[in-house]
């Protein structure tokens, strides 16, 4: 039974990674939760423990088509994540970032509904200017091979922006960076996921590049944290707000960390590194901490046990694992 607290909140990319995560703390809060996936990356595993609750809904949609509904607030996770994934189908990808959002544009300009897109630090391309500060225009190809993702989610912010200008739209832009955590598609060829399965699988640890690139790693409670105190801000703040964690690792640290945390018998090979891959990537979070008070919690040595331990269960059944068992 809803209450005059009670919001009811679509969330597009439900089943994926982010989106299940954020489905089960919106509803620990009370609210009503419109899950809606096409299933392209994300998997009813996710939000599986979810089906029985009468505040939960899932809807397979695809975000390229218009969808009619009545909610009180939106957030726009649907769009494949990892290289593997959005370069799969790169004219789909681009479809998603950007018919996606006019979809939902217009879906929160009927219902006068507060819309919040999940961006990336990806808008930054290869980065001149480091760490990442949100005023930075970034550096990216637009005709490379990780284009239809990076150009994808600058055409959706553009959209955002206008709509807001234009309609005055209450819009949150948040551009997440690196976030790892139980959930990962095991398959999806980001560094956490590759490097923990080949790690309990004593396969090599495959590295591109020397390894001196950096990145950032926030885990998934901190992200779904600051993405759900940025919705409840006032009208006009917008962002972009970037979210992720300020501290920087090589990725040969990463996979020394990895190897000593599952006591893994692989070995680290090197592997040419993929075209465009930035050499560095690293938040400035301030914006974050003066608005919000936000800042990342979980240190990387503790979210990597979390996320190996999920990752252990899952090998173990044979990539049938219930995902209600790893919060």
């Amino acid at each position: 039974m809803r209450t005059n607290n009670t919001k009811r909140v679509l969330i597009t990319g439900g089943a994926g990674f982010l989106g299940s995560h954020l489905c089960d703390v919106l509803i620990e809060k009370g609210n009503e939760v419109l899950c809606v996936d096409n299933y392209f990356t994300g998997t009813k595993a996710n939000i599986v423990h979810l089906l029985g609750n009468a505040n939960f809904e899932l809807l397979r949609h695809d975000v390229t088509f218009p969808l009619y509904v009545e909610v009180d607030e939106i957030y726009n996770l649907a769009c494949p994540a990892s290289p593997i994934h959005y370069q799969h189908d790169p004219v789909q990808t681009t479809k998603t970032s950007v018919h996606g959002a006019i979809n939902m544009l217009g879906l929160s300009k009927r219902i006068k509904a507060p819309i919040l897109q999940a961006s990336t630090s990806e808008v930054y391309g290869d980065p001149v200017v480091h760490p990442q500060k949100e005023d930075y225009w970034g550096h990216v190809n637009p005709v490379g091979v990780r284009a239809c993702y990076d150009e994808g989610k600058r055409c959706a912010e553009t959209l955002f922006f206008d709509y807001y200008r234009q309609h005055r739209l209450p819009i949150k832009v948040l551009r997440i960076f690196n976030t790892y955590g139980p959930r990962m598609h095991p398959d999806d060829g980001r560094v956490v996921s590759n490097f923990i399965v080949q790690a309990l699988n004593n396969a090599p640890i495959t590295i591109f590049g020397d390894g001196s690139q950096t990145r950032s790693f926030c885990y998934v409670s901190d992200l779904i944290d600051v993405m759900t105190k940025f919705m409840d801000t006032p009208a006009e703040f917008t962002g972009p707000l970037n979210a992720g964690n300020p501290s920087e690792f090589t990725i040969l640290e990463l996979a020394q960390t990895v190897l000593a945390l599952t006591g893994s018998k692989s070995r680290i090979t090197n592997m040419p590194l993929p075209h465009d891959d930035p050499r560095q990537r690293c938040p400035d979070i301030a914006f974050a901490k003066q608005h919000l008070g936000w800042e990342p919690k979980v240190a990387l040595e503790e979210g990597l046990k979390q996320t190996i331990a999920y990752f252990d269960e899952y090998l173990t059944r044979g990539g049938n694992i219930n995902s209600s068992n790893n919060q």
